[in-house]
């Protein structure tokens, strides 16, 4: 029996995409580094659009450590820490790991940049307001 999804309604054409994103979404479950994300008000004297910004905790990791890009409609944020020649620790608290965190973005999603202050790395991402389109269609008769 295959098994039937909200999205195979015919009233939603060309979502199976939608669809995988969310079963991708769904399976990665790491919460590390953990991170915020938080809305900025929209400026309304330079009438800057909404923005966001993504707040990921990287304490022990430099600049040159981190990656940020974006591939296809996804926010990729990787780190890599670099171990630092031998060192004996008698406790070893603070874990030295790679991680990958994905942020999938809605289209027309920008980056704006990136700063890393006191252990915390932040994104800024801005949405523009999505322009209204209405377009006629013209119906012929078929020869």
């Amino acid at each position: 029996m295959s098994r039937m999804t909200p999205f195979a309604s015919p009233l939603l054409l060309g979502f199976d995409a939608m669809e995988k994103t969310l079963e991708r979404i769904s399976k990665a479950s790491d919460g590390y580094p953990p991170y915020n994300i938080e809305r900025l008000a929209a400026d309304r004297i330079t009438d800057d659009p909404e923005r966001l910004r993504i707040t990921l905790a990287v304490a022990g990791f430099s600049e040159e450590e981190l990656d940020i890009s974006v591939e296809e409609n996804q926010l990729v944020i990787r780190g890599r820490q670099v171990e630092q020649g031998e060192r004996e620790y008698l406790y070893r608290g603070i874990a030295a790991r790679q991680f990958q965190r994905t942020f999938v973005l809605a289209d027309g999603m920008q980056v704006l940049g990136a700063g890393l202050k006191n252990g915390l790395l932040s994104v800024d991402l801005i949405r523009p307001e999505p322009s209204r389109m209405v377009k006629k269609i013209n119906i012929s008769v078929p020869q």
